[in-house]
């Protein structure tokens, strides 16, 4: 074959080397114009506020998922989330997108690391053919498949128009238990926590949230016909209480409109117990805790899996003790099954595994269900599917990809970052931590503020170029603490023995009292296990974890934090009305857009419309509403304020309401005075919210604060302020406990409980407990080691 050796010309597919945008205003952006080049590793940083999210997420990642979903058909489309047009003025260059969040994953209490990644697939799979005995196909080792039975006629053609009928029997064996139903658990539901048995239904017996006589509950109660409404529980038949509390879903007619009844028990299942626990909203857990018990189902010993799923096995090994290794141990068992029959998915099983241990994650097991893992973790494990991919020219959208990331293993994600970048993608990463802003071939900083005072680009370059350039960013990425030269005296110690929750080796530590304890060690030691597992759930703990705030449209930081509630009362009072009335999501809305301030219009498989509601001009607030005044302001004019004017408003003269002002100083505490009080929740980035989390649970009353890393979603000049945050709140006599790996949190720490010496079953154990002094001067530890450098000693 010959070749030509020469050169060619330059192609017009090789300007195309820029990723333009023209006058982006997506959120707090005020016209950003910036070019960002392809196939290099860019980084976007900025106070947390200032409108990266909005510009990477909001802008680029949103405009290439809209634009490739317009190349289905309206068929398609239809079933697709429909994605409105970003504002922006131009963007050119776009390539595919792939988004890789923060977002936990799924909520249902099914999904396990093994079945989101498909490497529980894949040992069904290797199990149904070396399996021994061999009980059938994947499916049979699968604990989301039951076991089928069913017999009955079938007409079996003979020719010619001739049939036979005879009886036939079909049997599917599925992996599922019967008892748990493949849920690892079983619950025990206490009647006395769903309804008063005093009581009628019409008296308001039941005491599940949500169920209301005055809704569709109550209609579908009392024109069920199945028991007496106006009757106490306690005096129904027992055909009646089954009826009110087992009765499987029922189709009935009531006022002619066809609706499903069900027992109190199957809604109950079906609406709280299907979903992780964890994901539900804080009144509906608190029932579910109240309410319900889970054991370890009997039969199964939690593994969900079948007898017949668990006889079978290889190498003395069934499928749910493969499950239940750490990956990198089952790494190893893998290689030492050496059958040509099955070589290619032991080899894909194998990249799999490897990839797990090579992003940091091989201390987990496939059965871990995936609603337990962290924001960090989530993340990293969705980029699994990424890292062997042979798609090149693709954009990669990361948020934080070291969130959760001990020091030690934050060099181990930037190589994973460089290559995806080697193998020809655009890497866009949204970063706070000095150690990833510095592999960067291009940085983006946006500033020079938070919210109204962000939104602009101030500095695009090289990492030395920002160090130059004078930006906030730009003069804090050098930042370093020194370990404090004296350190607070403990009140008292909170003692914890023989703690065993995961990894931990019966654990016997006392964390120190009226001081600042920081707990730290790789992702996997053990922090979040020892912390969660033995201190939370104590009297007089608060526990602030990294559980997203969730919130609709409607919610802003106002009804969030529960300041709306006294600013309404003091509105009524001042007025002599019903405080309703000063609600946009009840009495006081606006008619014409139900207090949204928009119009919503569905175009189907278009992007729907909103409009600014002509009627109400966006206030949200009837117009009779507004007439009344509290210290010469409406209620829309005080939800547009911003935190700090709406502390000096709320907090002297006609206007003045304590309780509001105590919720406005917490507010100020966390960094968030710039923050408009009616902003909807959608709109506040990840720091933003973990913040505003943060001031509202600063409310509860208790001695010992517990917070997991707190610094999440903080640029470096945010993290001095949650310093002086922290120190305030031991200063006033509590106890704080922070779970962190930032070293300026390490060193700022009176006292440091370092768990190792590595993740998983390799650690599980205090490596160290004492003064960052002591840990630095002793550097026995990778905390130690990767501490002493940070502080320079």
């Amino acid at each position: 074959m010959r070749t030509d050796d020469r050169s060619p010309g330059p192609y017009g597919a090789d300007s195309h080397d820029l990723i333009r945008v023209q006058g982006a205003r997506v959120n707090n952006l005020r016209d950003v114009d910036v070019e960002i080049p392809k196939r290099r590793l860019t980084v976007f940083t900025g106070v947390s506020g200032s409108g990266k999210s909005s510009l990477v997420f909001g802008t680029i990642a949103a405009e290439s998922q809209r634009l490739i979903n317009e190349t289905y058909s309206a068929f398609v489309q239809g079933f697709l989330p429909t994605l409105a047009r970003p504002e922006v003025d131009v963007l050119d260059g776009l390539t595919t997108a792939i988004i890789v969040d923060q977002e936990r994953m799924g909520a249902n209490a099914r999904s396990t690391v093994g079945t989101a990644t498909d490497a529980t697939a894949m040992l069904r799979i290797l199990f149904s053919r070396l399996g021994q005995p061999h009980i059938g196909p994947p499916n049979a080792y699968s604990f989301n498949v039951p076991s089928v039975r069913a017999s009955g006629a079938i007409t079996v053609e003979r020719g010619a128009g001739r049939t036979k009928t005879e009886k036939a029997t079909f049997t599917r064996l599925g992996g599922m238990c019967p008892r748990c139903e493949g849920m690892g658990a079983v619950t025990d539901i206490d009647l006395s926590a769903l309804y008063d048995d005093s009581r009628s239904l019409n008296e308001g017996a039941l005491t599940i949230p949500g169920y209301s006589m005055e809704g569709w509950y109550g209609r579908i109660f009392r024109g069920c016909g199945y028991f007496d409404p106006d009757k106490p529980i306690r005096r129904y038949t027992k055909t009646e209480l089954h009826d009110l509390l087992h009765r499987e879903p029922t189709k009935i007619k009531i006022d002619g409109i066809n609706l499903t009844y069900a027992g109190l028990i199957p809604q109950i299942q079906k609406s709280y117990l299907a979903k992780d626990v964890d994901t539900l909203q804080p009144h509906i857990r608190a029932f579910v805790e109240r309410a319900v018990t889970f054991t370890t189902c009997p039969e199964c010993a939690g593994t969900r899996l079948s007898p017949q799923a668990r006889s079978s096995k290889i190498g003395g090994k069934n499928i749910a003790d493969v499950c239940a290794m750490q990956l990198s141990d089952l790494a190893d068992w893998l290689r030492g099954l050496a059958e040509p029959s099955v070589a290619p998915l032991l080899a894909g099983l194998q990249r799999l595994l490897d990839s797990f241990e090579e992003i940091g994650l091989g201390y987990l097991s496939l059965d871990r269900p995936a609603g337990t893992l962290s924001g960090g973790e989530a993340q990293r494990t969705k980029m699994i599917r990424h890292l062997g991919s042979s798609l090149t020219d693709v954009t990669y959208v990361f948020d934080e990809p070291t969130v959760g990331l001990h020091p030690h293993d934050i060099q181990r994600m930037n190589n994973l970052l460089l290559r995806l970048r080697d193998k020809g993608n655009t890497v866009l990463v949204v970063e706070h931590k000095p150690e990833a802003i510095a592999v960067a071939d291009h940085v983006v900083d946006l500033g020079p503020g938070a919210g109204s005072a962000g939104g602009e680009v101030v500095f695009t370059g090289t990492v030395e170029g920002l160090r130059a350039s004078g930006t906030l960013t730009g003069r804090h990425l050098d930042d370093r603490a020194a370990v404090k030269p004296a350190v607070r005296t403990p009140s008292g110690v909170l003692a914890v023995r023989g703690a065993d929750t995961h990894n931990l080796r019966d654990v016997d530590v006392d964390i120190p009292l009226g001081v600042l304890v920081v707990v730290t060690g790789v992702a996997g030691s053990g922090k979040s296990s020892l912390v969660h597992g033995s201190v939370s759930g104590r009297d007089g703990v608060v526990a602030i974890d990294q559980g997203a705030i969730r919130g609709s449209r409607r919610s802003n930081p106002a009804t969030y934090t529960g300041l709306l509630d006294p600013v309404r009362k003091a509105f009524a009072k001042a007025n002599g009305v019903k405080p309703a009335l000063f609600s946009a999501n009840s009495e006081g809305a606006c008619p014409g857009c139900n207090g949204a301030g928009v119009i919503y219009t569905d175009l189907a498989m278009m992007a729907g419309v909103a409009t600014v509601c002509e009627e109400c001009e966006g206030r949200r607030f009837q117009a009779a509403v507004l007439e009344y005044r509290l210290g010469g302001r409406d209620i829309s004019e005080v939800l547009a304020m911003s935190v700090t004017e709406a502390a000096e408003f709320l907090g002297a003269g006609e206007a003045r309401t304590p309780a509001a002002s105590a919720v406005l100083g917490r507010l100020a505490d966390v960094g968030l005075g710039y923050l408009r009080l009616g902003q909807p929740l959608t709109t506040l980035s990840g720091g933003e919210r973990q913040r505003l989390k943060l001031a509202t649970r600063m409310a509860d009353k208790g001695g010992v604060y517990v917070l997991d890393e707190p610094t999440t979603g903080l640029h470096l000049a945010d993290v001095a302020q949650l310093l002086g945050l922290l120190d305030r709140l031991v200063d006033a006599g509590t106890s704080v406990i922070v779970v962190e790996h930032h070293q300026a949190v390490m060193a700022h720490a009176d006292w440091i409980i370092d768990l190792g010496p590595g993740a998983g079953h390799d650690g599980g154990r205090v490596v160290f407990e004492g003064t960052p002094a002591d840990l630095v001067a002793a550097r026995s530890t990778l905390t130690g080691t990767h501490l002493a450098a940070y502080v320079g000693g």
